[in-house]
């Protein structure tokens, strides 16, 4: 540690901290435009000028190194009019369009410019005008606003890993521009509105929609991937406008997935907002009443082991609950959470998890990928590896993979096979990687879902396992064996059971005609055209897709920034999100349609409240009663299995269970945007 005194107050920061930081340690604001805390120092804007002791003029603080006994002077007479003079300079070319800029209210320039302005221009010349550039469908840009601060050309080179940005020219022509006329191509690229400190660049979806001030701001968790992130729901009236990231260092730092921030247009097309009992072949709308007592008659004299019912994979752990209740009270063992088939060891939670947290990601030392793409799986946690690859420099974290990527990881990735007979010769030592992996310090496996919804699953599970066991990937102190979910519904399900029990079918059973009753949950993505025409479908949920239309009985659900829920990441991270908007017309809370349905069956449910039911769900696994917690917490264990058969490899090479980024569930489906998105990045994706 050293010994900083800033503005008389002594400090003590790391060695090698910016005078930038020892000043903010002490409590100090220091107004900055170029420096990012994630992103490396550019030192371009000047506005963070500060004296030193002995310095013969102000120094940009953000790139100045401190030294022991430092004197830093932070509000002299020279500092204010440092700032003054560099504000001035920042405002001579910039537009007065703060009325009609999508950054007004939350405006880096227009605080600073109010603290550390002058109040009054002295120029009179012409301001000079830049034309804007067409990042794509998602990021807008009025490029005359740019104060060439670089923070977007630093995010995309060195968090995205897409250098599509740049600065050119100099002086009064320089400014900030693609390479080649062409989209960002990033799934992050929603992050560059939150970088920019202007109003450059700004979300082209909602633009001139609403003012940042006129929002209610309502934290929640992100369900377009299984990571957790945190994030911010903005709403004005009843309508969601817009979905912001929140901090959240042991998840997703301060970034948000494109699918997760402009998927709000999703929210309010397509939506079900009344019950539907199909009559003579045909949907009718009808009250509540009508459709529980329809249901109940229907659900009249069938034995529990023909009514079945699968969930999907947006669904919050109160309503899968909630539903596990109903089916064990109606005598059903058909349960299962797994639309797409995956297999899991479910005989112990480590089986499940992606055990060394997202946090360990930047211990690792090496890694290897067994049939996952993490970029378009979880772009956010790419991110995290690619941070941890340029952080080790050339060489410094070996990173293999199993099964050919369909894009580019965006960090240097060594394709050792395209199968599991890969996984055979590292398991025999006969490849070179396996070296690798046992001289690494931390070693790490991630196992993603292209290598556990195939055929012989259980045996790549179990390869991938005894691999990790034989070069040290799990040790004393160190789990690196990691599942990686795409699913934000899939952990919180696999922790309360909510798979086949004793005899009990599976959900491509129950699809095939295995029940007479079955009830989707949110399983919008099982093949419905698979469904025998005598099964009873019912349909709980709250968009109008493929298995709204199957449905005999439609119950309408309430989407996730619409109910109070709890989603556990693929880190075994239990989350609390909490309701932004209201469900449109007579939707309800999942849990509440289940509870009112348990009553007109006799078979009440026994909790009346959404804490009562928190604490059922505790009961079910310790987990949900400590909300925060990593894959660190391991109470209990999950519900076995029906133990897996020896299956031998197929010969069939991995390959990735997302064909398309911008449209892998009902939300995004529903999503204009998103069409757009896949429309132009389609065809890339394609070549």
């Amino acid at each position: 540690m050293v010994r900083v005194i800033v503005d008389g107050i002594p400090v003590d920061v790391p060695a090698g901290s910016s005078a930038l930081q020892a000043c903010e340690a002490a409590g100090k604001e220091i107004p900055r435009f170029c420096y990012h805390e994630r992103l490396s120092v550019a030192g371009n804007c000047r506005m963070c000028l500060v004296e030193v002791a002995r310095a013969p003029k102000p120094v940009a603080s953000c790139g100045f190194p401190v030294g022991e006994g430092m004197e830093i002077f932070t509000d002299t007479q020279v500092v204010r009019r440092a700032r003054r003079a560099v504000m001035e300079f920042l405002l001579i070319n910039h537009p007065l369009d703060c009325p009609i800029c999508d950054q007004g209210g939350e405006c880096d320039l227009q605080d600073q410019a109010y603290g550390y302005g002058s109040g009054i221009s002295r120029y009179q010349e012409d301001k000079r005008a830049v034309t804007d550039k067409d990042l794509g469908p998602l990021v807008k840009t009025v490029m005359t606003r740019c104060i060439q601060c670089t923070r977007c050309v630093r995010f995309s080179t060195e968090v995205a890993g897409t250098p599509e940005l740049g600065l050119v020219s100099r002086g009064e022509n320089a400014e900030i521009t693609t390479y080649v006329e062409k989209a960002l191509t990033s799934e992050l690229s929603g992050n560059l509105i939150d970088v920019c400190p202007v109003g450059a660049l700004t979300a082209k979806p909602s633009a001139f929609h609403a003012r940042s001030w006129e929002y209610k701001k309502t934290d929640s968790i992100d369900v377009m991937d299984a990571l957790g992130t945190n994030i911010q729901v903005q709403a004005r009236g009843g309508e969601v406008m817009r979905i912001v990231p929140r901090v959240n260092d042991e998840v997703n730092e301060e970034w948000l997935s494109d699918k997760g921030r402009f998927s709000v247009d999703g929210l309010k097309r397509k939506r079900l907002d009344r019950p539907w009992v199909r009559v003579n072949g045909k949907l009718i709308a009808v009250p509540w009443k009508d459709a529980l007592v329809a249901l109940a008659r229907r659900l009249d004299g069938v034995s529990g082991d023909r009514i079945g019912a699968i969930a999907g994979d947006l669904c919050d752990a109160e309503s899968l609950c909630a539903l596990k209740d109903l089916m064990t009270a109606l005598g059903s063992a058909n349960l299962d959470c797994r639309q797409d088939g995956a297999w899991y060891d479910t005989t112990r939670r480590d089986g499940y998890l992606f055990n060394s947290d997202l946090t360990g990601i930047d211990q690792a030392d090496a890694l290897l990928i067994v049939g996952s793409t993490p970029r378009h799986e979880a772009p956010v946690l790419n991110a995290r590896i690619r941070k941890r690859f340029v952080d080790a420099g050339r060489g410094g974290f070996p990173v293999g993979i199993i099964g050919a990527p369909r894009c580019d990881l965006t960090y240097d990735a060594t394709v050792l096979g395209e199968g599991p007979e890969t996984l055979a010769a590292l398991l025999a030592g006969e490849h070179p990687f396996a070296d690798v992996l046992k001289k690494a310090k931390h070693p790490m496996i991630i196992l993603g879902h292209a290598a556990l919804t195939r055929r012989d699953a259980p045996a790549v599970y179990a390869a991938s396992r005894a691999l990790a066991e034989a070069t040290g990937v799990i040790a004393e102190g160190w789990n690196g064996f990691n599942i990686l979910h795409t699913a934000a519904s899939r952990v919180g399900a696999l922790d309360l059971g909510f798979l086949p029990g004793a005899h009990g079918r599976a959900a491509s059973s129950m699809v095939r005609g295995g029940v007479d009753i079955l009830w989707l949950l949110g399983a919008d993505d099982v093949p419905v055209e698979r469904i025998p025409a005598d099964t009873f479908v019912v349909y709980q949920g709250h968009h109008g897709d493929a298995a709204a239309a199957r449905a005999d009985i439609i119950l309408p659900g309430a989407a996730y920034t619409e109910k109070p829920g709890t989603y556990v990441n693929t880190a075994g991270r239990v989350q609390r999100a909490f309701r932004a908007v209201f469900a449109p017309g007579e939707a309800r809370e999942d849990w509440r349609i289940i509870r009112a349905f348990s009553e007109v069956v006799a078979h009440t449910l026994p909790y009346d409240t959404l804490e009562q039911l928190r604490e059922r769900m505790a009961e079910v696994n310790p987990v949900f009663a400590m909300t925060g917690e990593g894959a660190a917490l391991l109470l209990g264990v999950g519900v076995a299995d029906d133990p897996a058969e020896a299956v031998a490899f197929d010969e069939a090479p991995f390959r990735p269970v997302i064909r398309d980024y911008y449209q892998t569930n009902v939300i995004s489906r529903a999503s204009q945007t998103m069409a757009e998105c896949s429309a132009v990045y389609g065809v890339a994706a394609a070549e």
